[in-house]
């Protein structure tokens, strides 16, 4: 698995970060779900607008026809006049992965969990 990380800053003077998460959801959302071997999303944002958002993909190669394609900038552009400055972007290889189920089912059987 691979995830584009895309680093954001929401001039939140313009929109609010609730409001923009809504466009986000609105907008972007439903291409990024039609995006052949696109596996997930994660927003992480602060109160004062700085954000990250995962975008999880199959393969570098999908990850990356995202970008080649015009896809990724065409999504970027739905926030052009509600940014502080230009997004940032960078791809990463997913190494470890673990949530949920998976998550409290690995912490119930570690060592020093008082059981």
């Amino acid at each position: 698995m691979h995830a584009r990380v895309t680093q954001f800053e929401i001039d939140t003077l313009r929109i609010s970060l609730a409001e923009a998460v809504e466009v986000f959801k609105e907008r972007v959302l439903p291409r990024l779900r039609a995006q052949p071997e696109c596996e997930g999303v994660m927003a992480l944002t602060t109160p004062e607008g700085k954000g990250l958002l995962l975008s999880f993909w199959e393969t570098a190669e999908a990850a990356d026809a995202a970008i080649k394609t015009g896809f990724y900038d065409e999504q970027a552009g739905e926030f052009t006049t509600f940014l502080r400055q230009p997004p940032g972007r960078e791809h990463y290889e997913v190494a470890l992965q673990e949530m949920n189920s998976a998550f409290k089912s690995a912490a119930a059987r570690s060592p020093g969990n008082g059981q």
